[in-house]
Formats: C-alpha cells, structure tokens, sequence
C-alpha cells in the first residue's frame, strides 16, 4: 500500500510539471549531454534557501560574527544592521550585500559567508524515478549519476514496464525539457547513447506498455 501511495504521488508531482508546461519543446540527447558532469556549476553557483544555516564573519569585529538560520522569509538578522535577504542569492551576494550595509557602521568592513547547513539544497538536489520501476524512489544525487544508476537504485523496472519509452523530465533555463531514454536498450543490448549523467532535480518516468 505505501508503495502504490509513492507512486501515485510521485506520478501527480510529474503531471504538475507538466501541465505548466505543455508547449515545452522535446529534446533529443545529443554529445554535451552525454558528458554533462556539470556538478561543479551546479555547486559554484549555489543558491541559499531557507533553513540553510550560515556562518557571517566579520574581520576583527567578533561582536558582530553570527552563525543563523535563513528564516522562512528567506532573510537573516544581522547585529546593527538588522535584516538581510539570503535566500534566492549566492552566498558571495549575501556576503557583499553585509558588507555594503556594514560600512555606515564600520570602516572598510571585511565580510566572509559560510554555508555550514545546507536543508534547502536537500530537497531541491533530489533525483526521483516514478512510474514502473520496483520501487519508486526519491534519491539523493551524486555527482556523476547516469540514468542506469538511478534506475538500478529504484530496483530496476517491473513487469509491466514499457523502457524505451522512458522519459526525463529535467528544468533547462527555467522551463521542463523532455528528453526521450532508450532505457531497454541500455538494460538489454548495451546501447548506451542515452544513458547520460542526470542533474540534480531530475525526474526520470517510466511508463507501462499498452495491452
């Protein structure tokens, strides 16, 4: 029963992206997506969100260095300064935004900006595989991750599956882009054109054959 509960909703999670993006245009995988290990630019242009905890340092003002949590309403507080907005922003914004605010209180203020929990990211670096596979998961991603991998995780596709029709749902630029999986070919003949690394926030579906 919880199985059949996971995969119902991880199915109605899909059909909502999808619905508010009905005239996305499908893609097909081409060679950069074959080598797309772009982890790193992923975790360089990290974005805080809330509950991530930073650590604010202030050279030579210890009275004004604080470790905080990112409120719900995506600020900080901040001694003299009072409330920063940080979530949505790279910790290198956030960090220069302090320092900017620090300088009618302080000379030449030096600001560095430490990300030491990091629940947002959590959530929104996921991987989840829906549809017929054994057990619908929701994964964290590891860097280098391909479409085998994740398949394998969530114990391969059951009986009923269709694998070549095998979709990945993945946000490019804002929108949900298609891309078609051959996913029997890489289970049963080797082929692995399609077998790429997966992102973070990907949702691969696998459909059931019709009768």
């Amino acid at each position: 029963m919880i199985k059949a509960f996971m995969a119902k909703l991880t199915t109605f999670y899909v059909l909502f992206l999808i619905s508010g993006c009905a005239s996305d245009a499908h893609i097909s995988v081409n060679s950069d997506m074959l080598n797309q290990g772009k982890t790193s630019e992923t975790i360089s242009e990290y974005r805080l969100g809330v509950d991530d905890t930073v650590n604010i340092n202030v050279w030579r003002n210890a009275e004004l260095s604080v470790s905080v949590p990112i409120r719900p309403d995506g600020k900080i507080s901040m001694p003299l300064i009072g409330d920063v907005k940080a979530a949505g922003y790279t910790p290198e914004q956030v960090s220069l935004a302090i320092q900017n605010k620090l300088k009618n209180y302080v000379r030449d203020p030096n600001v560095t900006l430490m990300v030491t929990g990091l629940r947002s990211h959590e959530y929104l670096t996921r991987l989840r595989i829906t549809g017929a596979v054994a057990n619908p998961s929701s994964l964290n991603y590891r860097q280098g991750m391909t479409v085998l991998d994740a398949i394998l995780a969530a114990g391969s596709v059951n009986d009923f599956a269709a694998p070549n029709s095998t979709k990945l749902y993945r946000e490019i630029n804002g929108k949900i882009r298609v891309i078609s999986i051959y996913l029997d070919d890489i289970l049963n003949k080797g082929r692995l054109e399609t077998n790429i690394q997966l992102r973070p926030g990907d949702i691969l579906t696998v459909p059931e054959r019709l009768f």
